[in-house]
């Protein structure tokens, strides 16, 4: 199918949503035993996430209040997905997250004209979905089934954009398809060395992180930044060297939780 969209759609953006993590953050999912998360700094991570996106990306940031009814509503990355012209909320494939979507509902319908929607028997997470360039890799995880993978699928096929699916459902150390991979542009991806035999990637370039390093995949290319995990100097250099000019982010707190730099934001180009 041709693509229509432009070649920089992928991280050209003007816009993004946030959410401010709630005081219960602390008793969202997570698989991780990194211990609990302090409040005061998860606040203090944020907010510099948000400066970063205002101020060195020249992002205009809608910044919607805490929900203390969803702890890990502040991840709004898994509620919609979004292209310049039309947006998809989805249906989270955890039900206790379900609530996060008919939260963020009022805010994606009064941004996007044509919003499509996910449906059971289908469930998706938005974190599952990476797009590059026009081309979206949709995972089918333990979040998001072959269903929820087919209807978008189905949805972005009949607006011009191409799609392949990645089943990351053997992998057990992955919650979402880009917590190990991630595009940032100019044909290359970042992402976990497990990933490199995989098919659908053959015909990028290959930035793979250490396993020690696998947490800094899930960076995140802004208009001319590449916004990354502080303290992972391995894949640091590696993009210093490709010439990206880095944002380094304090993330602990977040990756306590199961989250990225990705996951705390929807970004769009309007």
């Amino acid at each position: 199918m041709t693509n229509e969209h432009s070649p920089q759609s992928s991280h050209h953006f003007s816009h993004a949503i946030v959410r401010i993590p709630g005081l219960n953050f602390s008793k969202g999912l997570t698989s991780m035993d990194l211990g609990k998360p302090d409040y005061p700094t998860v606040r203090l991570q944020h907010a510099a996430y948000i400066a970063a996106l205002q101020n060195a990306c020249g992002l205009v940031v809608t910044i919607l209040p805490a929900n203390e009814s969803y702890p890990d509503s502040t991840f709004v990355e898994d509620t919609a997905i979004v292209t310049p012209t039309f947006a998809v909320l989805t249906n989270p494939g955890t039900p206790s997250r379900a609530g996060e979507v008919a939260a963020i509902e009022k805010t994606i319908t009064q941004t996007f004209e044509k919003v499509y929607r996910i449906t059971s028997p289908g469930t998706l997470d938005g974190g599952d979905i990476c797009e590059a360039d026009g081309h979206f890799f949709i995972g089918i995880s333990h979040r998001t089934n072959p269903e929820g993978a087919q209807q978008l699928a189905d949805i972005l096929q009949n607006n011009g954009y191409t799609t392949s699916f990645v089943d990351i459902r053997p992998l057990t150390t992955i919650l979402h398809l880009k917590s190990g991979v991630v595009y940032i542009g100019d044909n290359r991806l970042v992402m976990w060395e497990e990933f490199k035999s995989f098919p659908a990637f053959d015909d990028y370039e290959k930035i793979t992180t250490k396993p020690e390093e696998n947490y800094a995949a899930n960076c995140l290319r802004v208009n001319g930044k590449i916004l990354i995990p502080a303290d992972f100097p391995d894949l640091a250099q590696q993009l210093t060297n490709l010439g990206y000019d880095l944002i380094p982010l304090a993330m602990e707190e977040f990756e306590k939780m199961d989250g990225g730099l990705s996951c705390l934001s929807l970004r769009y180009l309007k």
